[in-house]
């Protein structure tokens, strides 16, 4: 995907796919669309990170719903018959849509035919959306030398939890990672918007603040 941020919160997953907190949260409770780095326990804080192939497949979803008004009920059905594919059909294969209903690029015949009914079609294809969401994740990269390895917590801001300044990352998010074995330098691939500094007084952030719990 190139260097693109590659680990979003579920606020940042809002604002650039246009679906719903609320409607996200559904979709990984109900096991339809769950995020790739997903804590065991999803009550606690920054519990789902969103990859960028997660943030591709969740905005075709979002058009699939709102620009070509394609059933929930439908989608969990072709959802089922294209993992058969890929584990991640809404990013990884050419959709199309014809009478609100999906069909796909089949990779094994490299013909387009109905995901439910399996009746081969000719569709106009759903606009590839990987360059806009690029372009629009790009844009959460902007910040000024001066907050590099600083923590911030402003009103309004992911809820008042403490961030890296000059983003919306959570430091309890890059917390996670290394509490999983993430080293910094794996950390730094997941958010290429942050040095090592970011990181480092993040991890810093988190540990003072369990000492103190």
């Amino acid at each position: 995907m190139g260097n693109v941020i590659s680990a979003f919160s579920i606020d940042q997953v809002h604002r650039l796919t246009g679906l719903s907190i609320n409607q996200l949260r559904d979709w990984d409770t109900s096991g339809f669309f769950a995020p790739a780095y997903a804590a065991e326990k999803r009550r606690t804080p920054y519990s789902r990170i969103y990859s960028f192939e997660d943030v591709v497949g969740l905005r075709v979803l979002s058009i699939l719903r709102s620009e070509y008004r394609v059933p929930l009920s439908q989608l969990r059905r072709v959802a089922r018959k294209l993992q058969d594919y890929t584990g991640k059909p809404w990013s990884q294969l050419t959709l199309y849509v014809l009478n609100r209903e999906v069909h796909f690029l089949n990779p094994n015949t490299q013909k387009v035919e109905g995901a439910v009914t399996g009746q081969y079609a000719s569709l106009v294809p759903i606009s590839d959306v990987v360059e806009d969401m690029r372009a629009k994740a790009n844009k959460l990269r902007e910040r000024g030398d001066g907050q590099r390895g600083q923590i911030e917590r402003r009103r309004f801001v992911v809820h008042n939890q403490a961030v890296i300044a000059g983003t919306r990352i959570p430091v309890a998010a890059v917390r996670r990672f290394a509490d999983k074995g993430y080293t910094v330098e794996r950390i730094l691939q997941q958010y290429p918007t942050l040095n090592r500094k970011d990181v480092e007084a993040a991890l810093a952030a988190t540990k003072n603040l369990t000492k103190v719990a």
